[in-house]
């Protein structure tokens, strides 16, 4: 059965969401990145509480591929312990899912996604 996952993503800068974003596309690991600019996240690291100003990427994908998608941020990214978490996509339209579908590699028989 074939399911499919949002990956989240954030970035320092939005030339690095974008170069992340176009190789994900483009070795078709993901069918769409959607960058959300800027956003404001405070967290704490190292022990002190920081706040920076950062750049969401929401990844659509196959769920099989996540492994894949997220060796690849790590490569690119720049931050030491990069944010990289999926969600499952548990409904969406017959049409969007077989999209991600076919532009992901179509690599397994048939769409088996539940809607």
């Amino acid at each position: 059965m074939t399911s499919y996952i949002e990956i989240k993503t954030t970035t320092g800068s939005r030339e690095q969401a974008m170069i992340i974003a176009q190789h994900l596309v483009g070795k078709k690991l993901a069918a769409c990145v959607q960058i959300l600019e800027p956003i404001t996240s405070i967290y704490r690291w190292k022990g002190k509480v920081e706040t920076a100003q950062e750049w969401l990427c929401l990844i659509k994908t196959q769920a099989d591929l996540f492994d894949k998608a997220e060796a690849a941020i790590k490569k690119m990214h720049s931050y030491e312990i990069p944010e990289i978490i999926a969600v499952p996509i548990v409904k969406g339209s017959k049409e969007y899912l077989q999209w991600i579908h076919e532009e992901t590699g179509n690599r397994t028989k048939g769409l088996k996604a539940e809607y």
